[in-house]
């Protein structure tokens, strides 16, 4: 069964943003077969779903990812402890949280403006081509808001994950995935199966073959 269709029968209120989902597991494709990355960043609930997408994306998720032979050759001529490496390193997608770097986001707080926290993140490592992927349950939490500007404005395909209210975010996002709920909780139940979602067609993509 096609992973979407899957997801719209497990929840069909999920049904209105399906195609939105589709265009944002496309658009992630196509930055990681041009070597790009993924950037996520998040608050509360949605900052523990932003280190989850990226769990996800840099180990096996749903299929093996074991390393080609001429990767596993590299490592063995290197050192014999390539050996055991090339047996068990997985295939990664690149994926940054910017909600971790503890010692980076409590210094910019304190030393600058502590809404620019994650827009600091997005400038120092993002690139054309790469993705911001903004949760906001609300669609209107101010760093997030300026992170997105900090990617538009360094070429980079923003996509919000946010829940059915309007948001400040919005017009800036290129794909606006809008789950189908209002209050914080119930908005962040929707997120899960989508970025599962997404992660399951990225991951095949990606790996299904090799």
């Amino acid at each position: 069964m096609d992973i979407m269709e899957e997801l719209t029968q497990r929840y069909p209120a999920l049904s209105g943003c399906a195609q939105a989902v589709a265009q944002a597991s496309e658009a992630l494709v196509e930055a990681y077969r041009n070597g790009g990355k993924l950037l996520v960043c998040g608050n509360g609930g949605s900052g523990a779903d932003a280190e989850h997408i990226v769990g996800e994306l840099m180990k096996e998720f749903y299929i093996r990812r074991p390393l080609s032979r001429e990767e596993q050759q590299r490592l063995a001529a290197v050192d014999e402890a390539g050996i055991l490496l090339g047996q068990h390193l997985q295939g990664a997608l690149p994926a940054i949280p910017l909600t971790g770097s503890i010692a980076l986001s409590t210094a910019y707080s304190n030393d600058a403006v502590p809404e620019l926290v994650f827009a600091q993140q997005v400038w120092g490592h993002g690139k054309a081509g790469d993705v911001l992927l903004a949760i906001s349950t609300s669609g209107s939490s101010k760093n997030v808001y300026y992170a997105i500007v900090a990617a538009k404005a360094k070429g980079m395909v923003v996509i919000g994950l946010t829940g059915s209210r309007q948001g400040t975010m919005d017009h800036l996002c290129d794909i606006c995935i809008k789950a189908p709920a209002e209050e914080t909780y119930q908005v962040q139940e929707y997120h899960l199966p989508i970025y599962h979602a997404i992660c399951r067609y990225v991951e095949e993509k990606m790996f299904a073959g090799e």
